[in-house]
């Protein structure tokens, strides 16, 4: 039977690999598949009648059928289920025992290089499953989506024919200056619209510095732990990544790291991911020292900072910059929605012309139809009012929370606490070095709950032990259910470790 081909697959793969079920599911349909036991054309059990058969969430079972359908394995047909790709290939018996895709010719496959192996297998987002708790993720449900298109249809309608061309400038020059308006205001930033460079996002933001700044071989300086997105952008640019530990007052680094000389480093100071720690004031200027003394560019991430819920703000490290060191960064996908796939990147005046002539060469830049609606949507007050409205409503899920790990955060045998939770998206909650996270952490998905271990986040350093929880994506009727839920989960773990 279908079924026990799974279920014999899913214990295969969750002792030798340790997958999240997910993905153990994922994978052992897929291999049903390549190997015909699930033929071409043939329909696939309902996700309800696997999730019984399996005795897994029903959560569990659409994720996977989801990623194998984007993938092209699975086909929905409206009304009648889900089926098999006519296209997936069957993979056959080849010679001394290997094997080869049925309409593959006896070509070895290829190797990925070095690289691609690095790329590949570290902080991977695969297994990323959008359910409630998980970090990183904003609720765009709420987004002015008529409004918006009605933005983008005027604009698409009043569009000139070198509005449809690369963009050779950096950006739409009205959006640019927006930006830099917001900046300044909120933000401290000191700039010029000039120095506004729109991109698709924090990643190709990144990967201009990399690029633009550090020659192959050249150190960074990268937070450990560290956001994932960061270090595959450093290393696909070639770069040697140099793990500095954070504490509570943001990146520390000391003597032995100066052995480490750096081009760049990269700091998220207002919002450390996934810590939460805010980088205080000395900190930051010893952090603007160290760049002047080893000659090093500093790039900031400034990922969430729209979303600050105590306290008051905090300004920007480039605000404190006399140098022109400090590259700003930051995205509009945390406000807007994640597939806009715009941001923004600010550099010195010094790198203007050179960043935008790479921009171009590299890029070739444009959706210039959408830089103008997003200006418009900026100028006419309706972002600072979606940012308004979203605030408040992570306000009162991050406080639902909260309330629901207090129980958690009561037990002094143990002493777990939260960091991070008065800024952004997320929390991080700490646990006792002896805590196995990774395992907690797989154990909370089959509850049909999907949080990160806060070790999985560490590039060198097995001192850190928590989990990283998200509050963005999930609504906050969710919370209410899923919280104590996910409260219950941790004190039975502490409850464990203190037996």
């Amino acid at each position: 039977m279908l079924s026990e081909f799974l279920l014999s697959e899913m214990n295969r793969l969750g002792a030798n690999d340790a997958l999240p079920l997910h993905r153990q599911l994922y994978e052992a349909l897929r291999r049903a598949m390549l190997d015909g036991k699930l033929g071409a054309g043939e329909r696939l059990p309902s996700s309800r009648d696997l999730a019984q058969d399996l005795q897994l969430s029903r959560n569990t079972v659409v994720a996977a059928i989801n990623q194998l359908s984007v993938e092209g394995y699975l086909a929905s047909r409206v009304g009648s289920g889900t089926y098999v790709n006519d296209s997936v290939p069957r993979i056959s018996p080849g010679r001394n025992g290997q094997r080869t895709a049925g309409w593959a010719s006896a070509v070895p496959p290829g190797r990925l290089s070095a690289r691609g192996l690095a790329l590949t297998s570290r902080f991977c987002a695969t297994d990323l499953e959008v359910q409630p708790f998980t970090p990183g993720i904003a609720d765009f449900s709420a987004f002015p989506l008529t409004l918006w298109q009605r933005l983008q249809n005027k604009h698409w309608r009043m569009t000139y024919p070198d509005m449809l061309d690369y963009n050779t400038s950096g950006g739409y020059a009205p959006l640019r200056r927006a930006i830099a308006d917001y900046l300044r205001v909120f933000r401290s930033v000191h700039l010029e619209a000039d120095q506004v460079i729109v991109t698709t996002g924090t990643q190709q933001s990144l990967e201009l510095c990399a690029r633009l700044l550090a020659d192959h071989g050249d150190t960074v300086w990268v937070e450990d732990p560290a956001y994932w997105g960061a270090a595959k952008a450093f290393m696909a640019s070639g770069l040697a990544i140099h793990p500095v530990p954070v504490d509570d007052q943001g990146i520390c680094p000391d003597m032995g790291d100066d052995t480490y000389p750096p081009k760049l480093i990269y700091v998220t100071p207002s919002h450390q991911y996934p810590t939460g720690a805010v980088m205080s004031l000395p900190r930051r200027h010893q952090l603007l020292a160290n760049a002047r003394r080893h000659g090093a560019w500093v790039l900031e991430d400034d990922y969430d900072s729209e979303y600050r819920f105590s306290g008051p703000p905090i300004s920007s490290l480039e605000g404190l910059d006399t140098d022109g060191r400090v590259l700003y960064m930051g995205t509009f996908s945390k406000v807007m929605y994640p597939g806009l796939k715009l941001g923004y990147l600010v550099v010195p005046k010094t790198l203007v012309d050179a960043f935008k002539q790479a921009h171009y060469d590299l890029n070739r830049p444009g959706q210039m139809p959408v830089q103008a609606a997003l200006a418009e949507f900026i100028e006419m007050g309706h972002f600072a009012s979606a940012l308004r409205r979203a605030r408040q409503n992570y306000a009162e899920r991050r406080q639902c929370l909260l309330e629901a790990l207090k129980p958690v955060l009561s037990d002094a045998r143990v002493g777990p606490s939260i960091s991070g939770a008065e800024q952004g998206l997320h929390l991080c909650l700490r646990l006792p070095a002896h805590t196995d996270d990774k395992a907690l952490a797989q154990r909370i998905a089959q509850q049909g709950l999907t949080v990160r271990a806060l070790s999985a986040y560490c590039l060198q350093r097995s001192d850190l032990k928590g989990l990283v929880i998200g509050y963005g994506y999930a609504p906050l009727a969710d919370i209410r259910r899923c919280g104590p839920l996910l409260a219950a989960a941790v004190q039975r773990e502490l409850d464990a470790a203190a037996a």
